[in-house]
């Protein structure tokens, strides 16, 4: 659907990344910290069966035209259910159904399956951002209202974005995740002497179980990643959803072969392999990406348990070669427990709702303050219980 707002812009739903130009999308897209809004992402979500109206992630992606040209874009998807969000909004859905409302569909922004922060509207360089995210969010409003949609959510947005989606009237909920940051470290041994002794002694023996266990780290990167390796990603992110995770098995064997070779640049895998078995198989690897400075973790499996190549895999030697590379900003993933004692501090993060019933609105509005305020409070207490020889260290 094509709808003129005025006589030098058009907007377009567009319910396939496919039926957008690559290179327009990554000319917005590209410049951005995050990578998980860049086309080939998206696009293998879409191809690979991930995200699609049938996994209940139906791709309605908004767009901004003038003369042609891709000049504002916004990954956009009608949820069914809430799951692969990571942001846990069930709370408001039982509020929809007590007020005999229907919570779902919903509209929500995000990049699926991607608890991490940098989601925002693509907008061109030298365009007025307030005004283009204004005509957006009206185009937004009056599709959700069409479609009888009970909100639109953006999950994970960029801090910078925010303020620009406040004067929209949007309303922040404050969450938290685990971020490690560089603060110029040489090496490895300097990162160490941010914690106490104790936890200091106990990284060390964890890293020495897996050198005992016969056990050698490798990382690969980029083009240097051998092909037969994509396949194997799938099996170890599905053992350990199915061991760990239950329904929580996302994407498809297909999205991970996929990435080679048209999204390979990005990937980086940390890969542990045994003295005692086959030299090209590796027992255990985590699957990152890496844009610039910034790092991600987001998928990790081993075939047999060893101890303490979780920690290795997934922390330790990640965060050994962000410090020989240089990176400022190390995003493990989802979850936290095992996080909190390996230098990852609680760091708060947003997402941004609208509600289009009244009385949905006027509770979010009434509470949400509370409700950060508690989030904060969590977040404070966590980062004064860390390990560390300081507890005013900011990362």
């Amino acid at each position: 659907m094509v709808q003129q707002v005025a006589p030098q812009y058009s907007l377009a739903w567009l319910h396939k990344m496919a039926e957008i130009p690559q290179t327009e999308w990554d000319a917005l897209a590209q410049p951005l910290a995050t990578p998980f809004l860049e086309w080939e992402w998206l696009n293998n979500l879409e191809t690979s069966g991930s995200a699609t109206a049938r996994t209940g992630w139906q791709p309605c992606h908004l767009t901004v035209w003038r003369d042609r040209q891709l000049i504002a874009a916004a990954p956009l998807y009608i949820k069914g259910h809430s799951y692969g969000e990571f942001v846990f909004d069930h709370q408001w859905a039982d509020l929809a159904y007590r007020l005999g409302l229907e919570y779902y569909p919903k509209l929500l922004g995000m990049t699926p399956f991607t608890p991490a922060v940098g989601y925002r509207f693509l907008i061109a360089p030298g365009e007025d951002e307030d005004f283009i995210t204004g005509m957006m969010v009206a185009e937004i409003d009056h599709f959700c209202s069409r479609n009888r949609l009970s909100g639109c959510n953006f999950l994970f947005v960029d801090p910078q974005w925010k303020p620009v989606l406040e004067r929209q009237g949007f309303q922040g909920w404050l969450h938290h995740s685990y971020i490690w940051g560089n603060q110029n470290f040489k090496g490895f041994e300097d990162y160490l002497k941010i914690f106490n002794s104790n936890q200091r002694k106990n990284i060390k023996r964890e890293r020495k179980s897996v050198v005992q266990a016969n056990l050698q780290m490798v990382v690969h990167e980029g083009s240097e990643i051998p092909h037969h390796l994509y396949p194997l990603i799938y099996r170890f992110y599905s053992s350990t959803c199915d061991k760990f995770y239950w329904g929580s098995k996302y994407l498809t064997r297909q999205f991970f072969e996929q990435l080679y070779p048209n999204y390979q640049g990005r990937v980086v895998l940390f890969a542990a392999y045994s003295g005692d078995r086959n030299p090209e198989k590796p027992v255990g690897l985590s699957f990152c990406l890496r844009k610039g400075n910034n790092l991600y973790g987001r998928y990790w499996g081993c075939l047999e348990e060893f101890d303490c190549l979780h920690f290795e895999a997934c922390y330790y030697r990640p965060v050994q070669w962000a410090i020989e590379q240089g990176i400022q900003m190390f995003d493990p993933g989802a979850g936290g427990r095992h996080k909190r004692r390996r230098g990852f501090p609680a760091t708060p993060n947003y997402s941004m709702h609208r509600f289009y019933d009244d009385r949905m609105t006027k509770i979010l509005n009434a509470y949400i303050g509370e409700i950060n305020d508690m989030e904060q409070q969590e977040i404070d207490a966590i980062n004064q219980d860390l390990p560390f020889t300081k507890k005013e260290i900011v990362f």
